[in-house]
Formats: structure tokens, sequence, C-alpha cells
């Protein structure tokens, strides 16, 4: 059992951030790789946003607002008000702040790629542990509602999430190439095990599986594969996650996550919607496959679920992550238990 090697881990949301802040409290900077989704990225105002690596970055380099949960601590508006003074669009908030990130990525993207620029970022603001867009090749996740498809900022931020989610796409993941840090963290003789954050499941951890190669990899692995649940007292402390699983016909509990995750193993298709979901985890309890989640971390209000977990061992905890002290203890707890695997 190797347990001091590289952990890599996937992340997404505020969530994610949280939990990549603890590892990053606790691991050597060789140690961690922290793998970002970037299928909530959109151009804004001229602008390339990328929402999920900003809200890890900003986190890691202690400057993250804590209490929206998302953009940078003490910021200002002056920007946007001038916008909608003006007629702009105003519906996604851009900070004083924040818009000089989203500037010099645009002007870097040029010449530069999104990993390239996003470690040169991290670099300037202090960050040692390494931080890596899933792909440096557009991947966009579009949302089926019943008002229409609707781009994820579109469903996320101007509708708040509000419209019913029949299924999702990932627009380009079929052309889209792994980042190289990523592959090469999968590849690392020295890897520990993958860490799969309390994210949203379908919107911000299923575009990083489903880049091509990653769940083939997966399958190969000789490291276990560890989530933390998303959700405690079936519900979902910030974000649609329990929404949208009510929706797809799962419980916003773990076990419904685990027949979420199932799926992912099973399904190929740049579409997941309801029945690809029952279809493919059904399938994958059928034939009993192998898991992807080896273990999985879950709140003391879903213990009762312990009973119900089949091969995939628990651990549990209290799981709110309030301060940083809550996510270290959290990150020391899920390293502990990858090495009881």
């Amino acid at each position: 059992m190797n347990t001091s090697g590289h952990i890599l881990a996937l992340a997404g949301g505020v969530g994610g951030a949280k939990l990549a802040s603890g590892l990053a409290a606790v691991l050597a900077p060789k140690a961690l790789t922290i793998v970002v989704n970037t299928g909530d990225d959109f151009e804004h105002l001229g602008l390339y946003i990328s929402p999920d690596v900003d809200s890890v970055v900003y986190a890691l380099a202690g400057l993250n607002d804590p209490v929206r949960g998302w953009g940078l601590a003490n910021e200002t508006w002056n920007a946007m008000s001038a916008i909608a003074r003006l007629g702009g669009p105003d519906w996604f908030a851009l900070g004083d702040q924040d818009i000089a990130t989203h500037l010099l990525r645009t002007l870097h993207l040029r010449t530069r790629t999104l990993s390239e620029i996003t470690a040169d970022f991290a670099r300037r603001l202090g960050i040692v542990h390494r931080i890596v867009p899933m792909s440096d090749d557009p991947v966009r996740s579009i949302i089926e509602t019943d008002i229409g498809p609707l781009p994820f900022q579109d469903y996320f931020v101007r509708h708040r999430c509000a419209p019913r989610f029949i299924a999702i796409r990932y627009d380009g993941i079929d052309r889209a190439r792994p980042a190289r840090d990523f592959i090469a963290t999968l590849e690392d003789p020295d890897l520990r095990a993958i860490v799969l954050c309390p994210s949203n499941p379908l919107l911000s951890l299923r575009p990083i599986l489903s880049l091509p190669g990653i769940i083939e990899r997966l399958q190969r692995r000789r490291v276990p594969v560890v989530a933390i649940s998303p959700f405690i007292g079936r519900d979902a402390i910030k974000g649609p996650a329990a929404k949208i699983l009510r929706e797809l016909g799962l419980s916003p509990t773990p076990e419904g996550l685990l027949a979420c995750y199932a799926s992912f193993e099973q399904s190929r298709s740049g579409r997941v919607g309801h029945a690809e979901v029952l279809q493919s985890a059904s399938t994958a309890r059928n034939h009993g496959e192998r898991p992807l989640i080896d273990g999985l971390v879950v709140d003391r209000s879903d213990a009762d679920f312990v009973t119900r977990a089949g091969t995939v061992a628990i651990h549990v905890t209290d799981t709110l992550m309030r301060n940083r002290d809550d996510q270290i203890r959290v990150a020391r707890e899920t390293l502990a238990f990858i090495d009881r695997l």
C-alpha cells in the first residue's frame, strides 16, 4: 500500500474547491494534482470565463469569498454597474478584481493554452500545488430542459436552475483531449488514489470523466477511487445536485449517488438523461462489475445508508465544511480512509 504517493483530485464547484483547499493544506506540493472541470467555461462580454478553475485557484490562494462561495473576497462591482447603466448584460456578475483574471486569460489565450495560463496565475498567487484544467480543448455543457436546451451558465445563473432538468450533453467532448498533466498523473507509478471531490456528479465531475480514454484508464486502475458525497440529509449544501438527481429519478442520497456514478462507467454517449442513468446503473449492478467507486465518504445524517452500501467501503463523518479547519479535517479523514482500503 502506497501511503505517501500522489493524490489526484477531480473537482468542480464550491464543494470541490473546499476539499481541494483542505487537501492542499495537508499534502506536499508534489503529492497533489487537482484536475478541474471546464464544461462550465464560456465567453461573456468578450471575455473567456473559467468559473470552476477560478474557484479552485482563488480558494488555494486564500482569496475566495467564503460567504458567496465564489469569486474574490472584498470585491467591488463598479464595472457591472456601469455595464448595466449602458444597457449591457448584467445577469452574470463579474467583480472588478475578477475581471482582471478574465481579461488577462482572454489575452493570453491568443498564444498560450489554458493549462499554461492557469499554472502561471497560480504561481503568481503563491500556489505551490498543481491545478490543471481537464482539457485545453473546448467542452461545453448543455442542459436539456423543459424550456429547451440551455448553455450551462444560462441554466445555472440566468435561470437559477429553475427549469426541469431532462438531460445534459457535453458538446465537443468527443474531440477534446485530456490535459497532458492529467494523463501524466493518472499514469504516475507513484499514484496513491483518485479522489472525487463533493462536487455535482453530472455538472462538475461527469465532464472530466467523459473525456476520451479516462473511464478506460480508471477501469484499469491499480489504486482506489474515493468519492465524498455532496449530499447531507437528502439535500445538497449548495447548488442543484439534489434537484437534478430527483428529476432524473434518483434519490439525493449516497445510494442515488452511487447509482449515478455507476452510469458513468456504462454510458459512452455524449448525452445523459433519465433513461441513460437508470438503464446503465441497472446494467452495472446486474453484471456485477467492479464499481467506479471503491470508497464513499458520507455524512453522519446518512449513516443508515451503510447497511445498503454493498461492496463499496463507507466512511461516516461530519462532511459539512464550514471553515478551513473543517476542510483540513475532511481531507485528513479522506486520506486515512484511502489508506485503509
